[in-house]
């Protein structure tokens, strides 16, 4: 049986914005993309996926659309999007492309008219607000000039659909078309377990984002990846669609991976997972016992990177950690996503001013959550100083970068065999070439106390998360390792793939 090229793949996820400027305005743009991607062929990666590039006001970076068909000037337009994914087919990779079906920009035509009182029942408006909260901080709702109400369960510039109304429906389904016919492979969704909201829209006293309740997770939601899986099918090439759904279960994952569904859906609770061998298995057995197709995913534009929330548990052992972990994901089966700047061993940047923050969190909670612009720092090419080869000598990037991205570029790590850059390339290439050889399935080894070992075939991987040396199962051969590794022990925070 064929293997469809998604089940395995190494996908890089690019925030567009912090990505590469080749326009010199200070933002990341789709040429700046096109540009880097021999920089991506090298680093190994099989597809790449573009966080929204579509016309908005930008009031959330980009994930409120004001037009689903287009290319905001600020990140070029619609020919230099299919000059990219023309380039990236040739180089080897897929293309994905961000989709936000839950909200729309206030700009969006559609709620224009809204406003006007022409076609509201297009968006969740009523005449008094429940007790709902925005996941940014503050009421979910805003009053309009007529006194209605609308939802918006992110910012108030991002109303949510009224996905009971067919010209909703409708609207998605040609705008997956429109990038289909532009080549794209496939679909990364927002909010994907979003969308549907219980009838009557009732008070709830969970409001968690991982749960199912009124706001989220309602069983509606599912007939709409049907429809959007048969449209799939219906283009040549394996096209496919990953879903960004926070739930609280394997279980509940599991109901947006079904044959007729979604064909992945992201496995947050790896990122979760605390340092912890106890921790790191049951997600593992959780995933594969439940989840078809598993994924697994350590950073991306929405959390703290994983080097610091490893290095924040226990200072000094992120960048070790975070290498540690890679190797394990990269060893699991399924799919791994990367978000990019992870393989230079980009931190967390914490000291962003006030006045420099751009991040709806930041200012709907007046401050007292930093939000999500710690990891979304543009990234750091070459040089000593910003702005680091992101933009144009000279240009201040739109967030600024910190002076301890100087030992952390690109081309300072290149040709590095001890940089994190290189030890990814080299991860990247092992796997290639391991997973055409190696079964799907895993099989747990006895392991010694803080450790974890497991083995696919031939291939065993081990990780020490204890404070002291393990001794290493029997091997022949020794792959690769994220740290030295002497007289057959594993030292703490260090993972090896071993060649039985």
């Amino acid at each position: 049986m064929d293997i469809p090229w998604w089940r395995d793949a190494v996908v890089y996820e690019i925030y567009v914005r912090s990505f590469a400027d080749a326009s010199g305005d200070g933002v990341g743009d789709l040429v700046g993309v096109r540009e880097r991607l021999p920089y991506l062929a090298q680093l190994g990666v099989d597809a790449i996926w573009l966080t929204p590039f579509y016309p908005s006001p930008m009031a959330d970076g980009g994930y409120d659309v004001a037009d689903y068909r287009g290319v905001d000037p600020l990140f070029g337009t619609l020919a230099d999007f299919e000059a990219l994914v023309a380039d990236a087919h040739t180089h080897g990779m897929k293309v994905l492309v961000d989709i936000v079906p839950n909200h729309s920009s206030s700009r969006h035509p559609w709620f224009q008219e809204a406003l006007a009182g022409r076609g509201r029942d297009r968006y969740v408006f009523r005449d008094e607000p429940n007790n709902w909260q925005s996941t940014f901080s503050g009421p979910a709702w805003t009053q309009v000039d007529d006194g209605q109400w609308y939802l918006h369960l992110f910012a108030p510039e991002q109303p949510d659909f009224n996905w009971r109304n067919p010209d909703v429906h409708e609207e998605f389904l040609d705008v997956l078309r429109f990038w289909l016919d532009r080549g794209v492979d496939g679909f990364r969704i927002d909010v994907a377990m979003g969308l549907y909201k219980a009838e009557g829209l009732p008070d709830v006293g969970d409001q968690s984002f991982m749960s199912v309740s009124p706001i989220w997770g309602q069983p509606e939601v599912h007939e709409v990846y049907r429809q959007w899986r048969k449209l799939l099918e219906s283009y040549p090439g394996e096209r496919m669609a990953v879903g960004e759904v926070w739930t609280d279960s394997a279980a509940d994952l599991a109901l947006y991976v079904r044959p007729d569904e979604l064909h992945q859906s992201f496995n947050f609770a790896w990122l979760q997972a605390p340092w912890s061998p106890t921790a790191f298995k049951k997600v593992i057995d959780d995933t594969l016992s439940t989840v078809p197709f598993a994924t697994w995913v350590l950073s991306n534009h929405d959390v703290v990177r994983h080097r610091t929330r490893y290095d924040t548990a226990d200072p000094g052992t992120g960048l070790a950690r975070a290498k540690a972990a890679l190797l394990v994901m990269l060893a699991l089966p399924g799919s791994a996503y990367l978000y990019q700047g992870e393989e230079l061993g980009l931190p967390e940047v914490k000291d962003i001013p006030p006045e420099a923050r751009q991040d709806p969190i930041f200012f709907q909670s007046k401050g007292t959550l930093p939000g999500r612009d710690g990891c979304r720092v543009p990234l750091p090419w070459s040089g000593d100083a910003a702005p680091f080869g992101f933009s144009p000598e000279g240009v201040d990037p739109w967030l600024p970068q910190p002076g301890t991205f100087a030992a952390l570029t690109a081309e300072a790590q290149s040709g590095d065999s001890d940089s994190t850059l290189e030890f990814y390339r080299r991860a990247l290439a092992c796997r290639r070439d391991l997973v055409r050889s190696i079964p799907y399935h895993l099989e747990w080894m006895d392991s010694p106390e803080g450790a974890l070992f497991f083995s696919r075939g031939s291939l065993t991987c081990v990780i020490n998360c204890g404070p002291d040396p393990v001794p290493l199962p029997p091997y022949d051969h020794l792959i690769m390792s994220s740290g030295p590794i002497t007289d057959d022990s594993l030292p703490p925070d260090t993972a090896a793939w071993l060649q039985a």
